[in-house]
């Protein structure tokens, strides 16, 4: 489940806008009676109604541009301009701008309608595309977080699945090149072939060259899909078969931390025709208390406003709780903490955590709410 944001409640400048009308006249009432008729400050009161538009409903310009307009009224007869060719001409620039901003909020609301519209179809496309994952499976405990950019409608191409197979519990991860409805096509095609053969292939790889088939049929340009696949079987152990994605970091139960980086780097999905090989599994210890955490590269390219990427570092600290979901939505909220404001791109987390021998819960699990 995405987890937009509000653009409007995440701007600092929304309460700024919203005063902005009435300081404007304010700081016009004080200079116009300050300087006198001579200077000419009376049609600057049209400025209130002007801004007026910028924010919130219609009935709100019309309240500003009627108070603007017994605002200049009595400025004209405090300046001894009230039957003067240039109190009338301040006060139908007051009601000229004011009709002005009232068809600027009508086409203001259009949009933001529209937008609205177009933004939950793409959200619920998606949520349908991924589904909720279980809350846990053998002896994993799993946690999901995905957070959505805020860029319009626009709609990311993060992928993730967490199948129980004869085989194990495995799982894919992924990040599609590029945005929009595009991008959710060619992740269906990913996850859906994935699911498929996660059921049916004996290993790992087999299941990664079904999905390199199935993709290199879609797709008809230079695009890939950066993934990384993982199988979790009855030995205490992780395979993982990295397709060009972050390598996931490991969280040992005393608390050491690893990334789990692949011997050799491979191509992502949809790249396999330039000749080179695919990647090659890589076996990792997987005990009892142990976690691995998945993401997309928009957690580890998200910047704070001095340019610095987020660091991994702390995590150790904040997946320390008990319960998973309450673990990774730490990591969410540090993420957040980190960028103050809207992420540049959709930020994916999965968390695996090395339980025990509880009998399995089949209760899926959507991802952490904000």
């Amino acid at each position: 489940m995405n987890e937009p944001q509000n653009p409007r409640a995440a701007s600092p400048f929304h309460g700024v806008l919203s005063v902005l009308p009435y300081g404007v006249m304010a700081i016009v009432t004080v200079v116009d009676t300050s300087a006198g008729p001579e200077v000419g400050y009376l049609p600057l009161v049209s400025l209130g109604p002007a801004f007026a538009g910028l924010v919130g409903r219609w009935q709100r310009t019309v309240l500003i541009g009627a108070l603007a307009l017994l605002l200049c009224t009595a400025l004209a007869e405090y300046n001894g301009l009230l039957g003067d060719r240039r109190g009338y001409t301040a006060m139908f620039s007051v009601v000229g701008v004011t009709a002005a901003g009232l068809v600027a909020v009508r086409m203001r609301q259009a949009r933001e309608a529209e937008l609205a519209s177009v933004r939950s179809i793409a959200e619920t496309a998606q949520r349908v595309l991924l589904r909720p994952v279980p809350l846990a499976a053998g002896k994993l405990r799993i946690a999901l977080s995905y957070t959505s950019a805020v860029a319009d409608a626009r709609i990311g191409g993060d992928l993730y699945e967490v199948v129980t197979s004869p085989a194990g519990v495995r799982v894919i991860i992924g990040d599609v090149q590029g945005k929009g409805l595009e991008a959710v096509e060619t992740a269906a095609v990913v996850l859906g072939a994935f699911r498929e053969a996660a059921y049916d292939e004996p290993d790992l790889q087999g299941v990664g060259e079904r999905v390199e088939r199935a993709l290199d049929r879609h797709l008809s340009s230079e695009k890939f899909v950066t993934a990384i696949m993982a199988e979790i079987g009855d030995e205490r152990a992780v395979t993982l078969l990295n397709y060009g994605h972050p390598a996931p970091l490991a969280v040992k139960s005393g608390g050491e931390t690893c990334l789990l980086e692949p011997p050799a780097r491979a191509l992502p999905l949809g790249l396999g025709m330039h000749g080179t090989g695919p990647p090659q599994p890589h076996v990792h210890p997987f005990s009892p208390g142990d976690q691995i955490l998945f993401y997309t590269d928009g957690v580890t390219e998200a910047r704070d406003r001095q340019g610095a990427f987020y660091s991994l570092a702390g995590c150790a600290a904040l997946l320390a709780d008990t319960d998973a979901d309450t673990a990774l939505a730490a990591v969410r909220r540090d993420l957040i903490d980190h960028v103050r404001g809207p992420l540049q791109d959709d930020a994916a987390m999965l968390l695996l955590r090395y339980q025990g021998d509880s009998p399995p819960q089949q209760t899926p699990r959507q991802p952490t709410p904000p």
